[in-house]
């Protein structure tokens, strides 16, 4: 059986908050939980890019922003790659060595320039541990078949939390 959950919506319907939510209830319950989030930065109220955080040590990085003219680019964005390999390699090879559950946001055209990241992101799904990840909607069909998917919406964030902790328990202790 499969200990991979993946996490998937139209955007603004809560995966990053279900992620989130979700390792802050398997960290207060004990677990050791390790992995990558990405969260919005935001100037005056504007998206201006995307930060790299380590879920367990909190080291922090820069993936993408604004104003800056580098490659490579997605849309808006300048991608630092040099910055997310930096903190998501690190996090993600001490999660697959140290920690009981991993949790990845996310799986993303943005992350996708890293081949490196590519590459342990495989290394992890041939690892024996819980694992969730949050996948954007274009790339859940190359994920589909290594694992549960579950959608997200908006109205129904903390029941889907729920659900997840109780599937992510139960392959825990498998």
């Amino acid at each position: 059986m499969s200990k991979v959950i993946f996490i998937s919506g139209p955007p603004r319907s809560g995966k990053s908050t279900v992620l989130i939510k979700t390792i802050e209830l398997l960290k207060q319950r004990g677990l050791k939980v390790g992995g990558v989030i990405t969260p919005e930065m935001r100037k005056e109220g504007k998206r201006i890019g995307f930060s790299v955080k380590d879920v367990y040590s909190g080291e922090e990085g820069i993936l993408a922003c604004t104003g800056v003219h580098g490659k490579p680019r997605l849309g808006k964005y300048s991608v630092n790659l040099k910055d997310f390999e930096r903190v998501a390699l690190k996090a993600l090879d001490f999660a697959i060595k140290e920690c009981d559950i991993i949790c990845v946001d996310e799986l993303a055209p943005m992350e996708m320039f890293s081949q490196d990241f590519r590459k342990i992101i495989a290394k992890l799904f041939k690892t024996n541990k819980p694992i969730l990840v949050a996948v954007h909607r274009s790339l859940i069909k190359n994920y589909e078949k290594q694992g549960k998917v579950i959608w997200v919406t908006r109205n129904k964030v903390n029941e889907i939390v729920d659900d997840i902790i109780t599937k992510l328990n139960h392959l825990h202790k498998e």
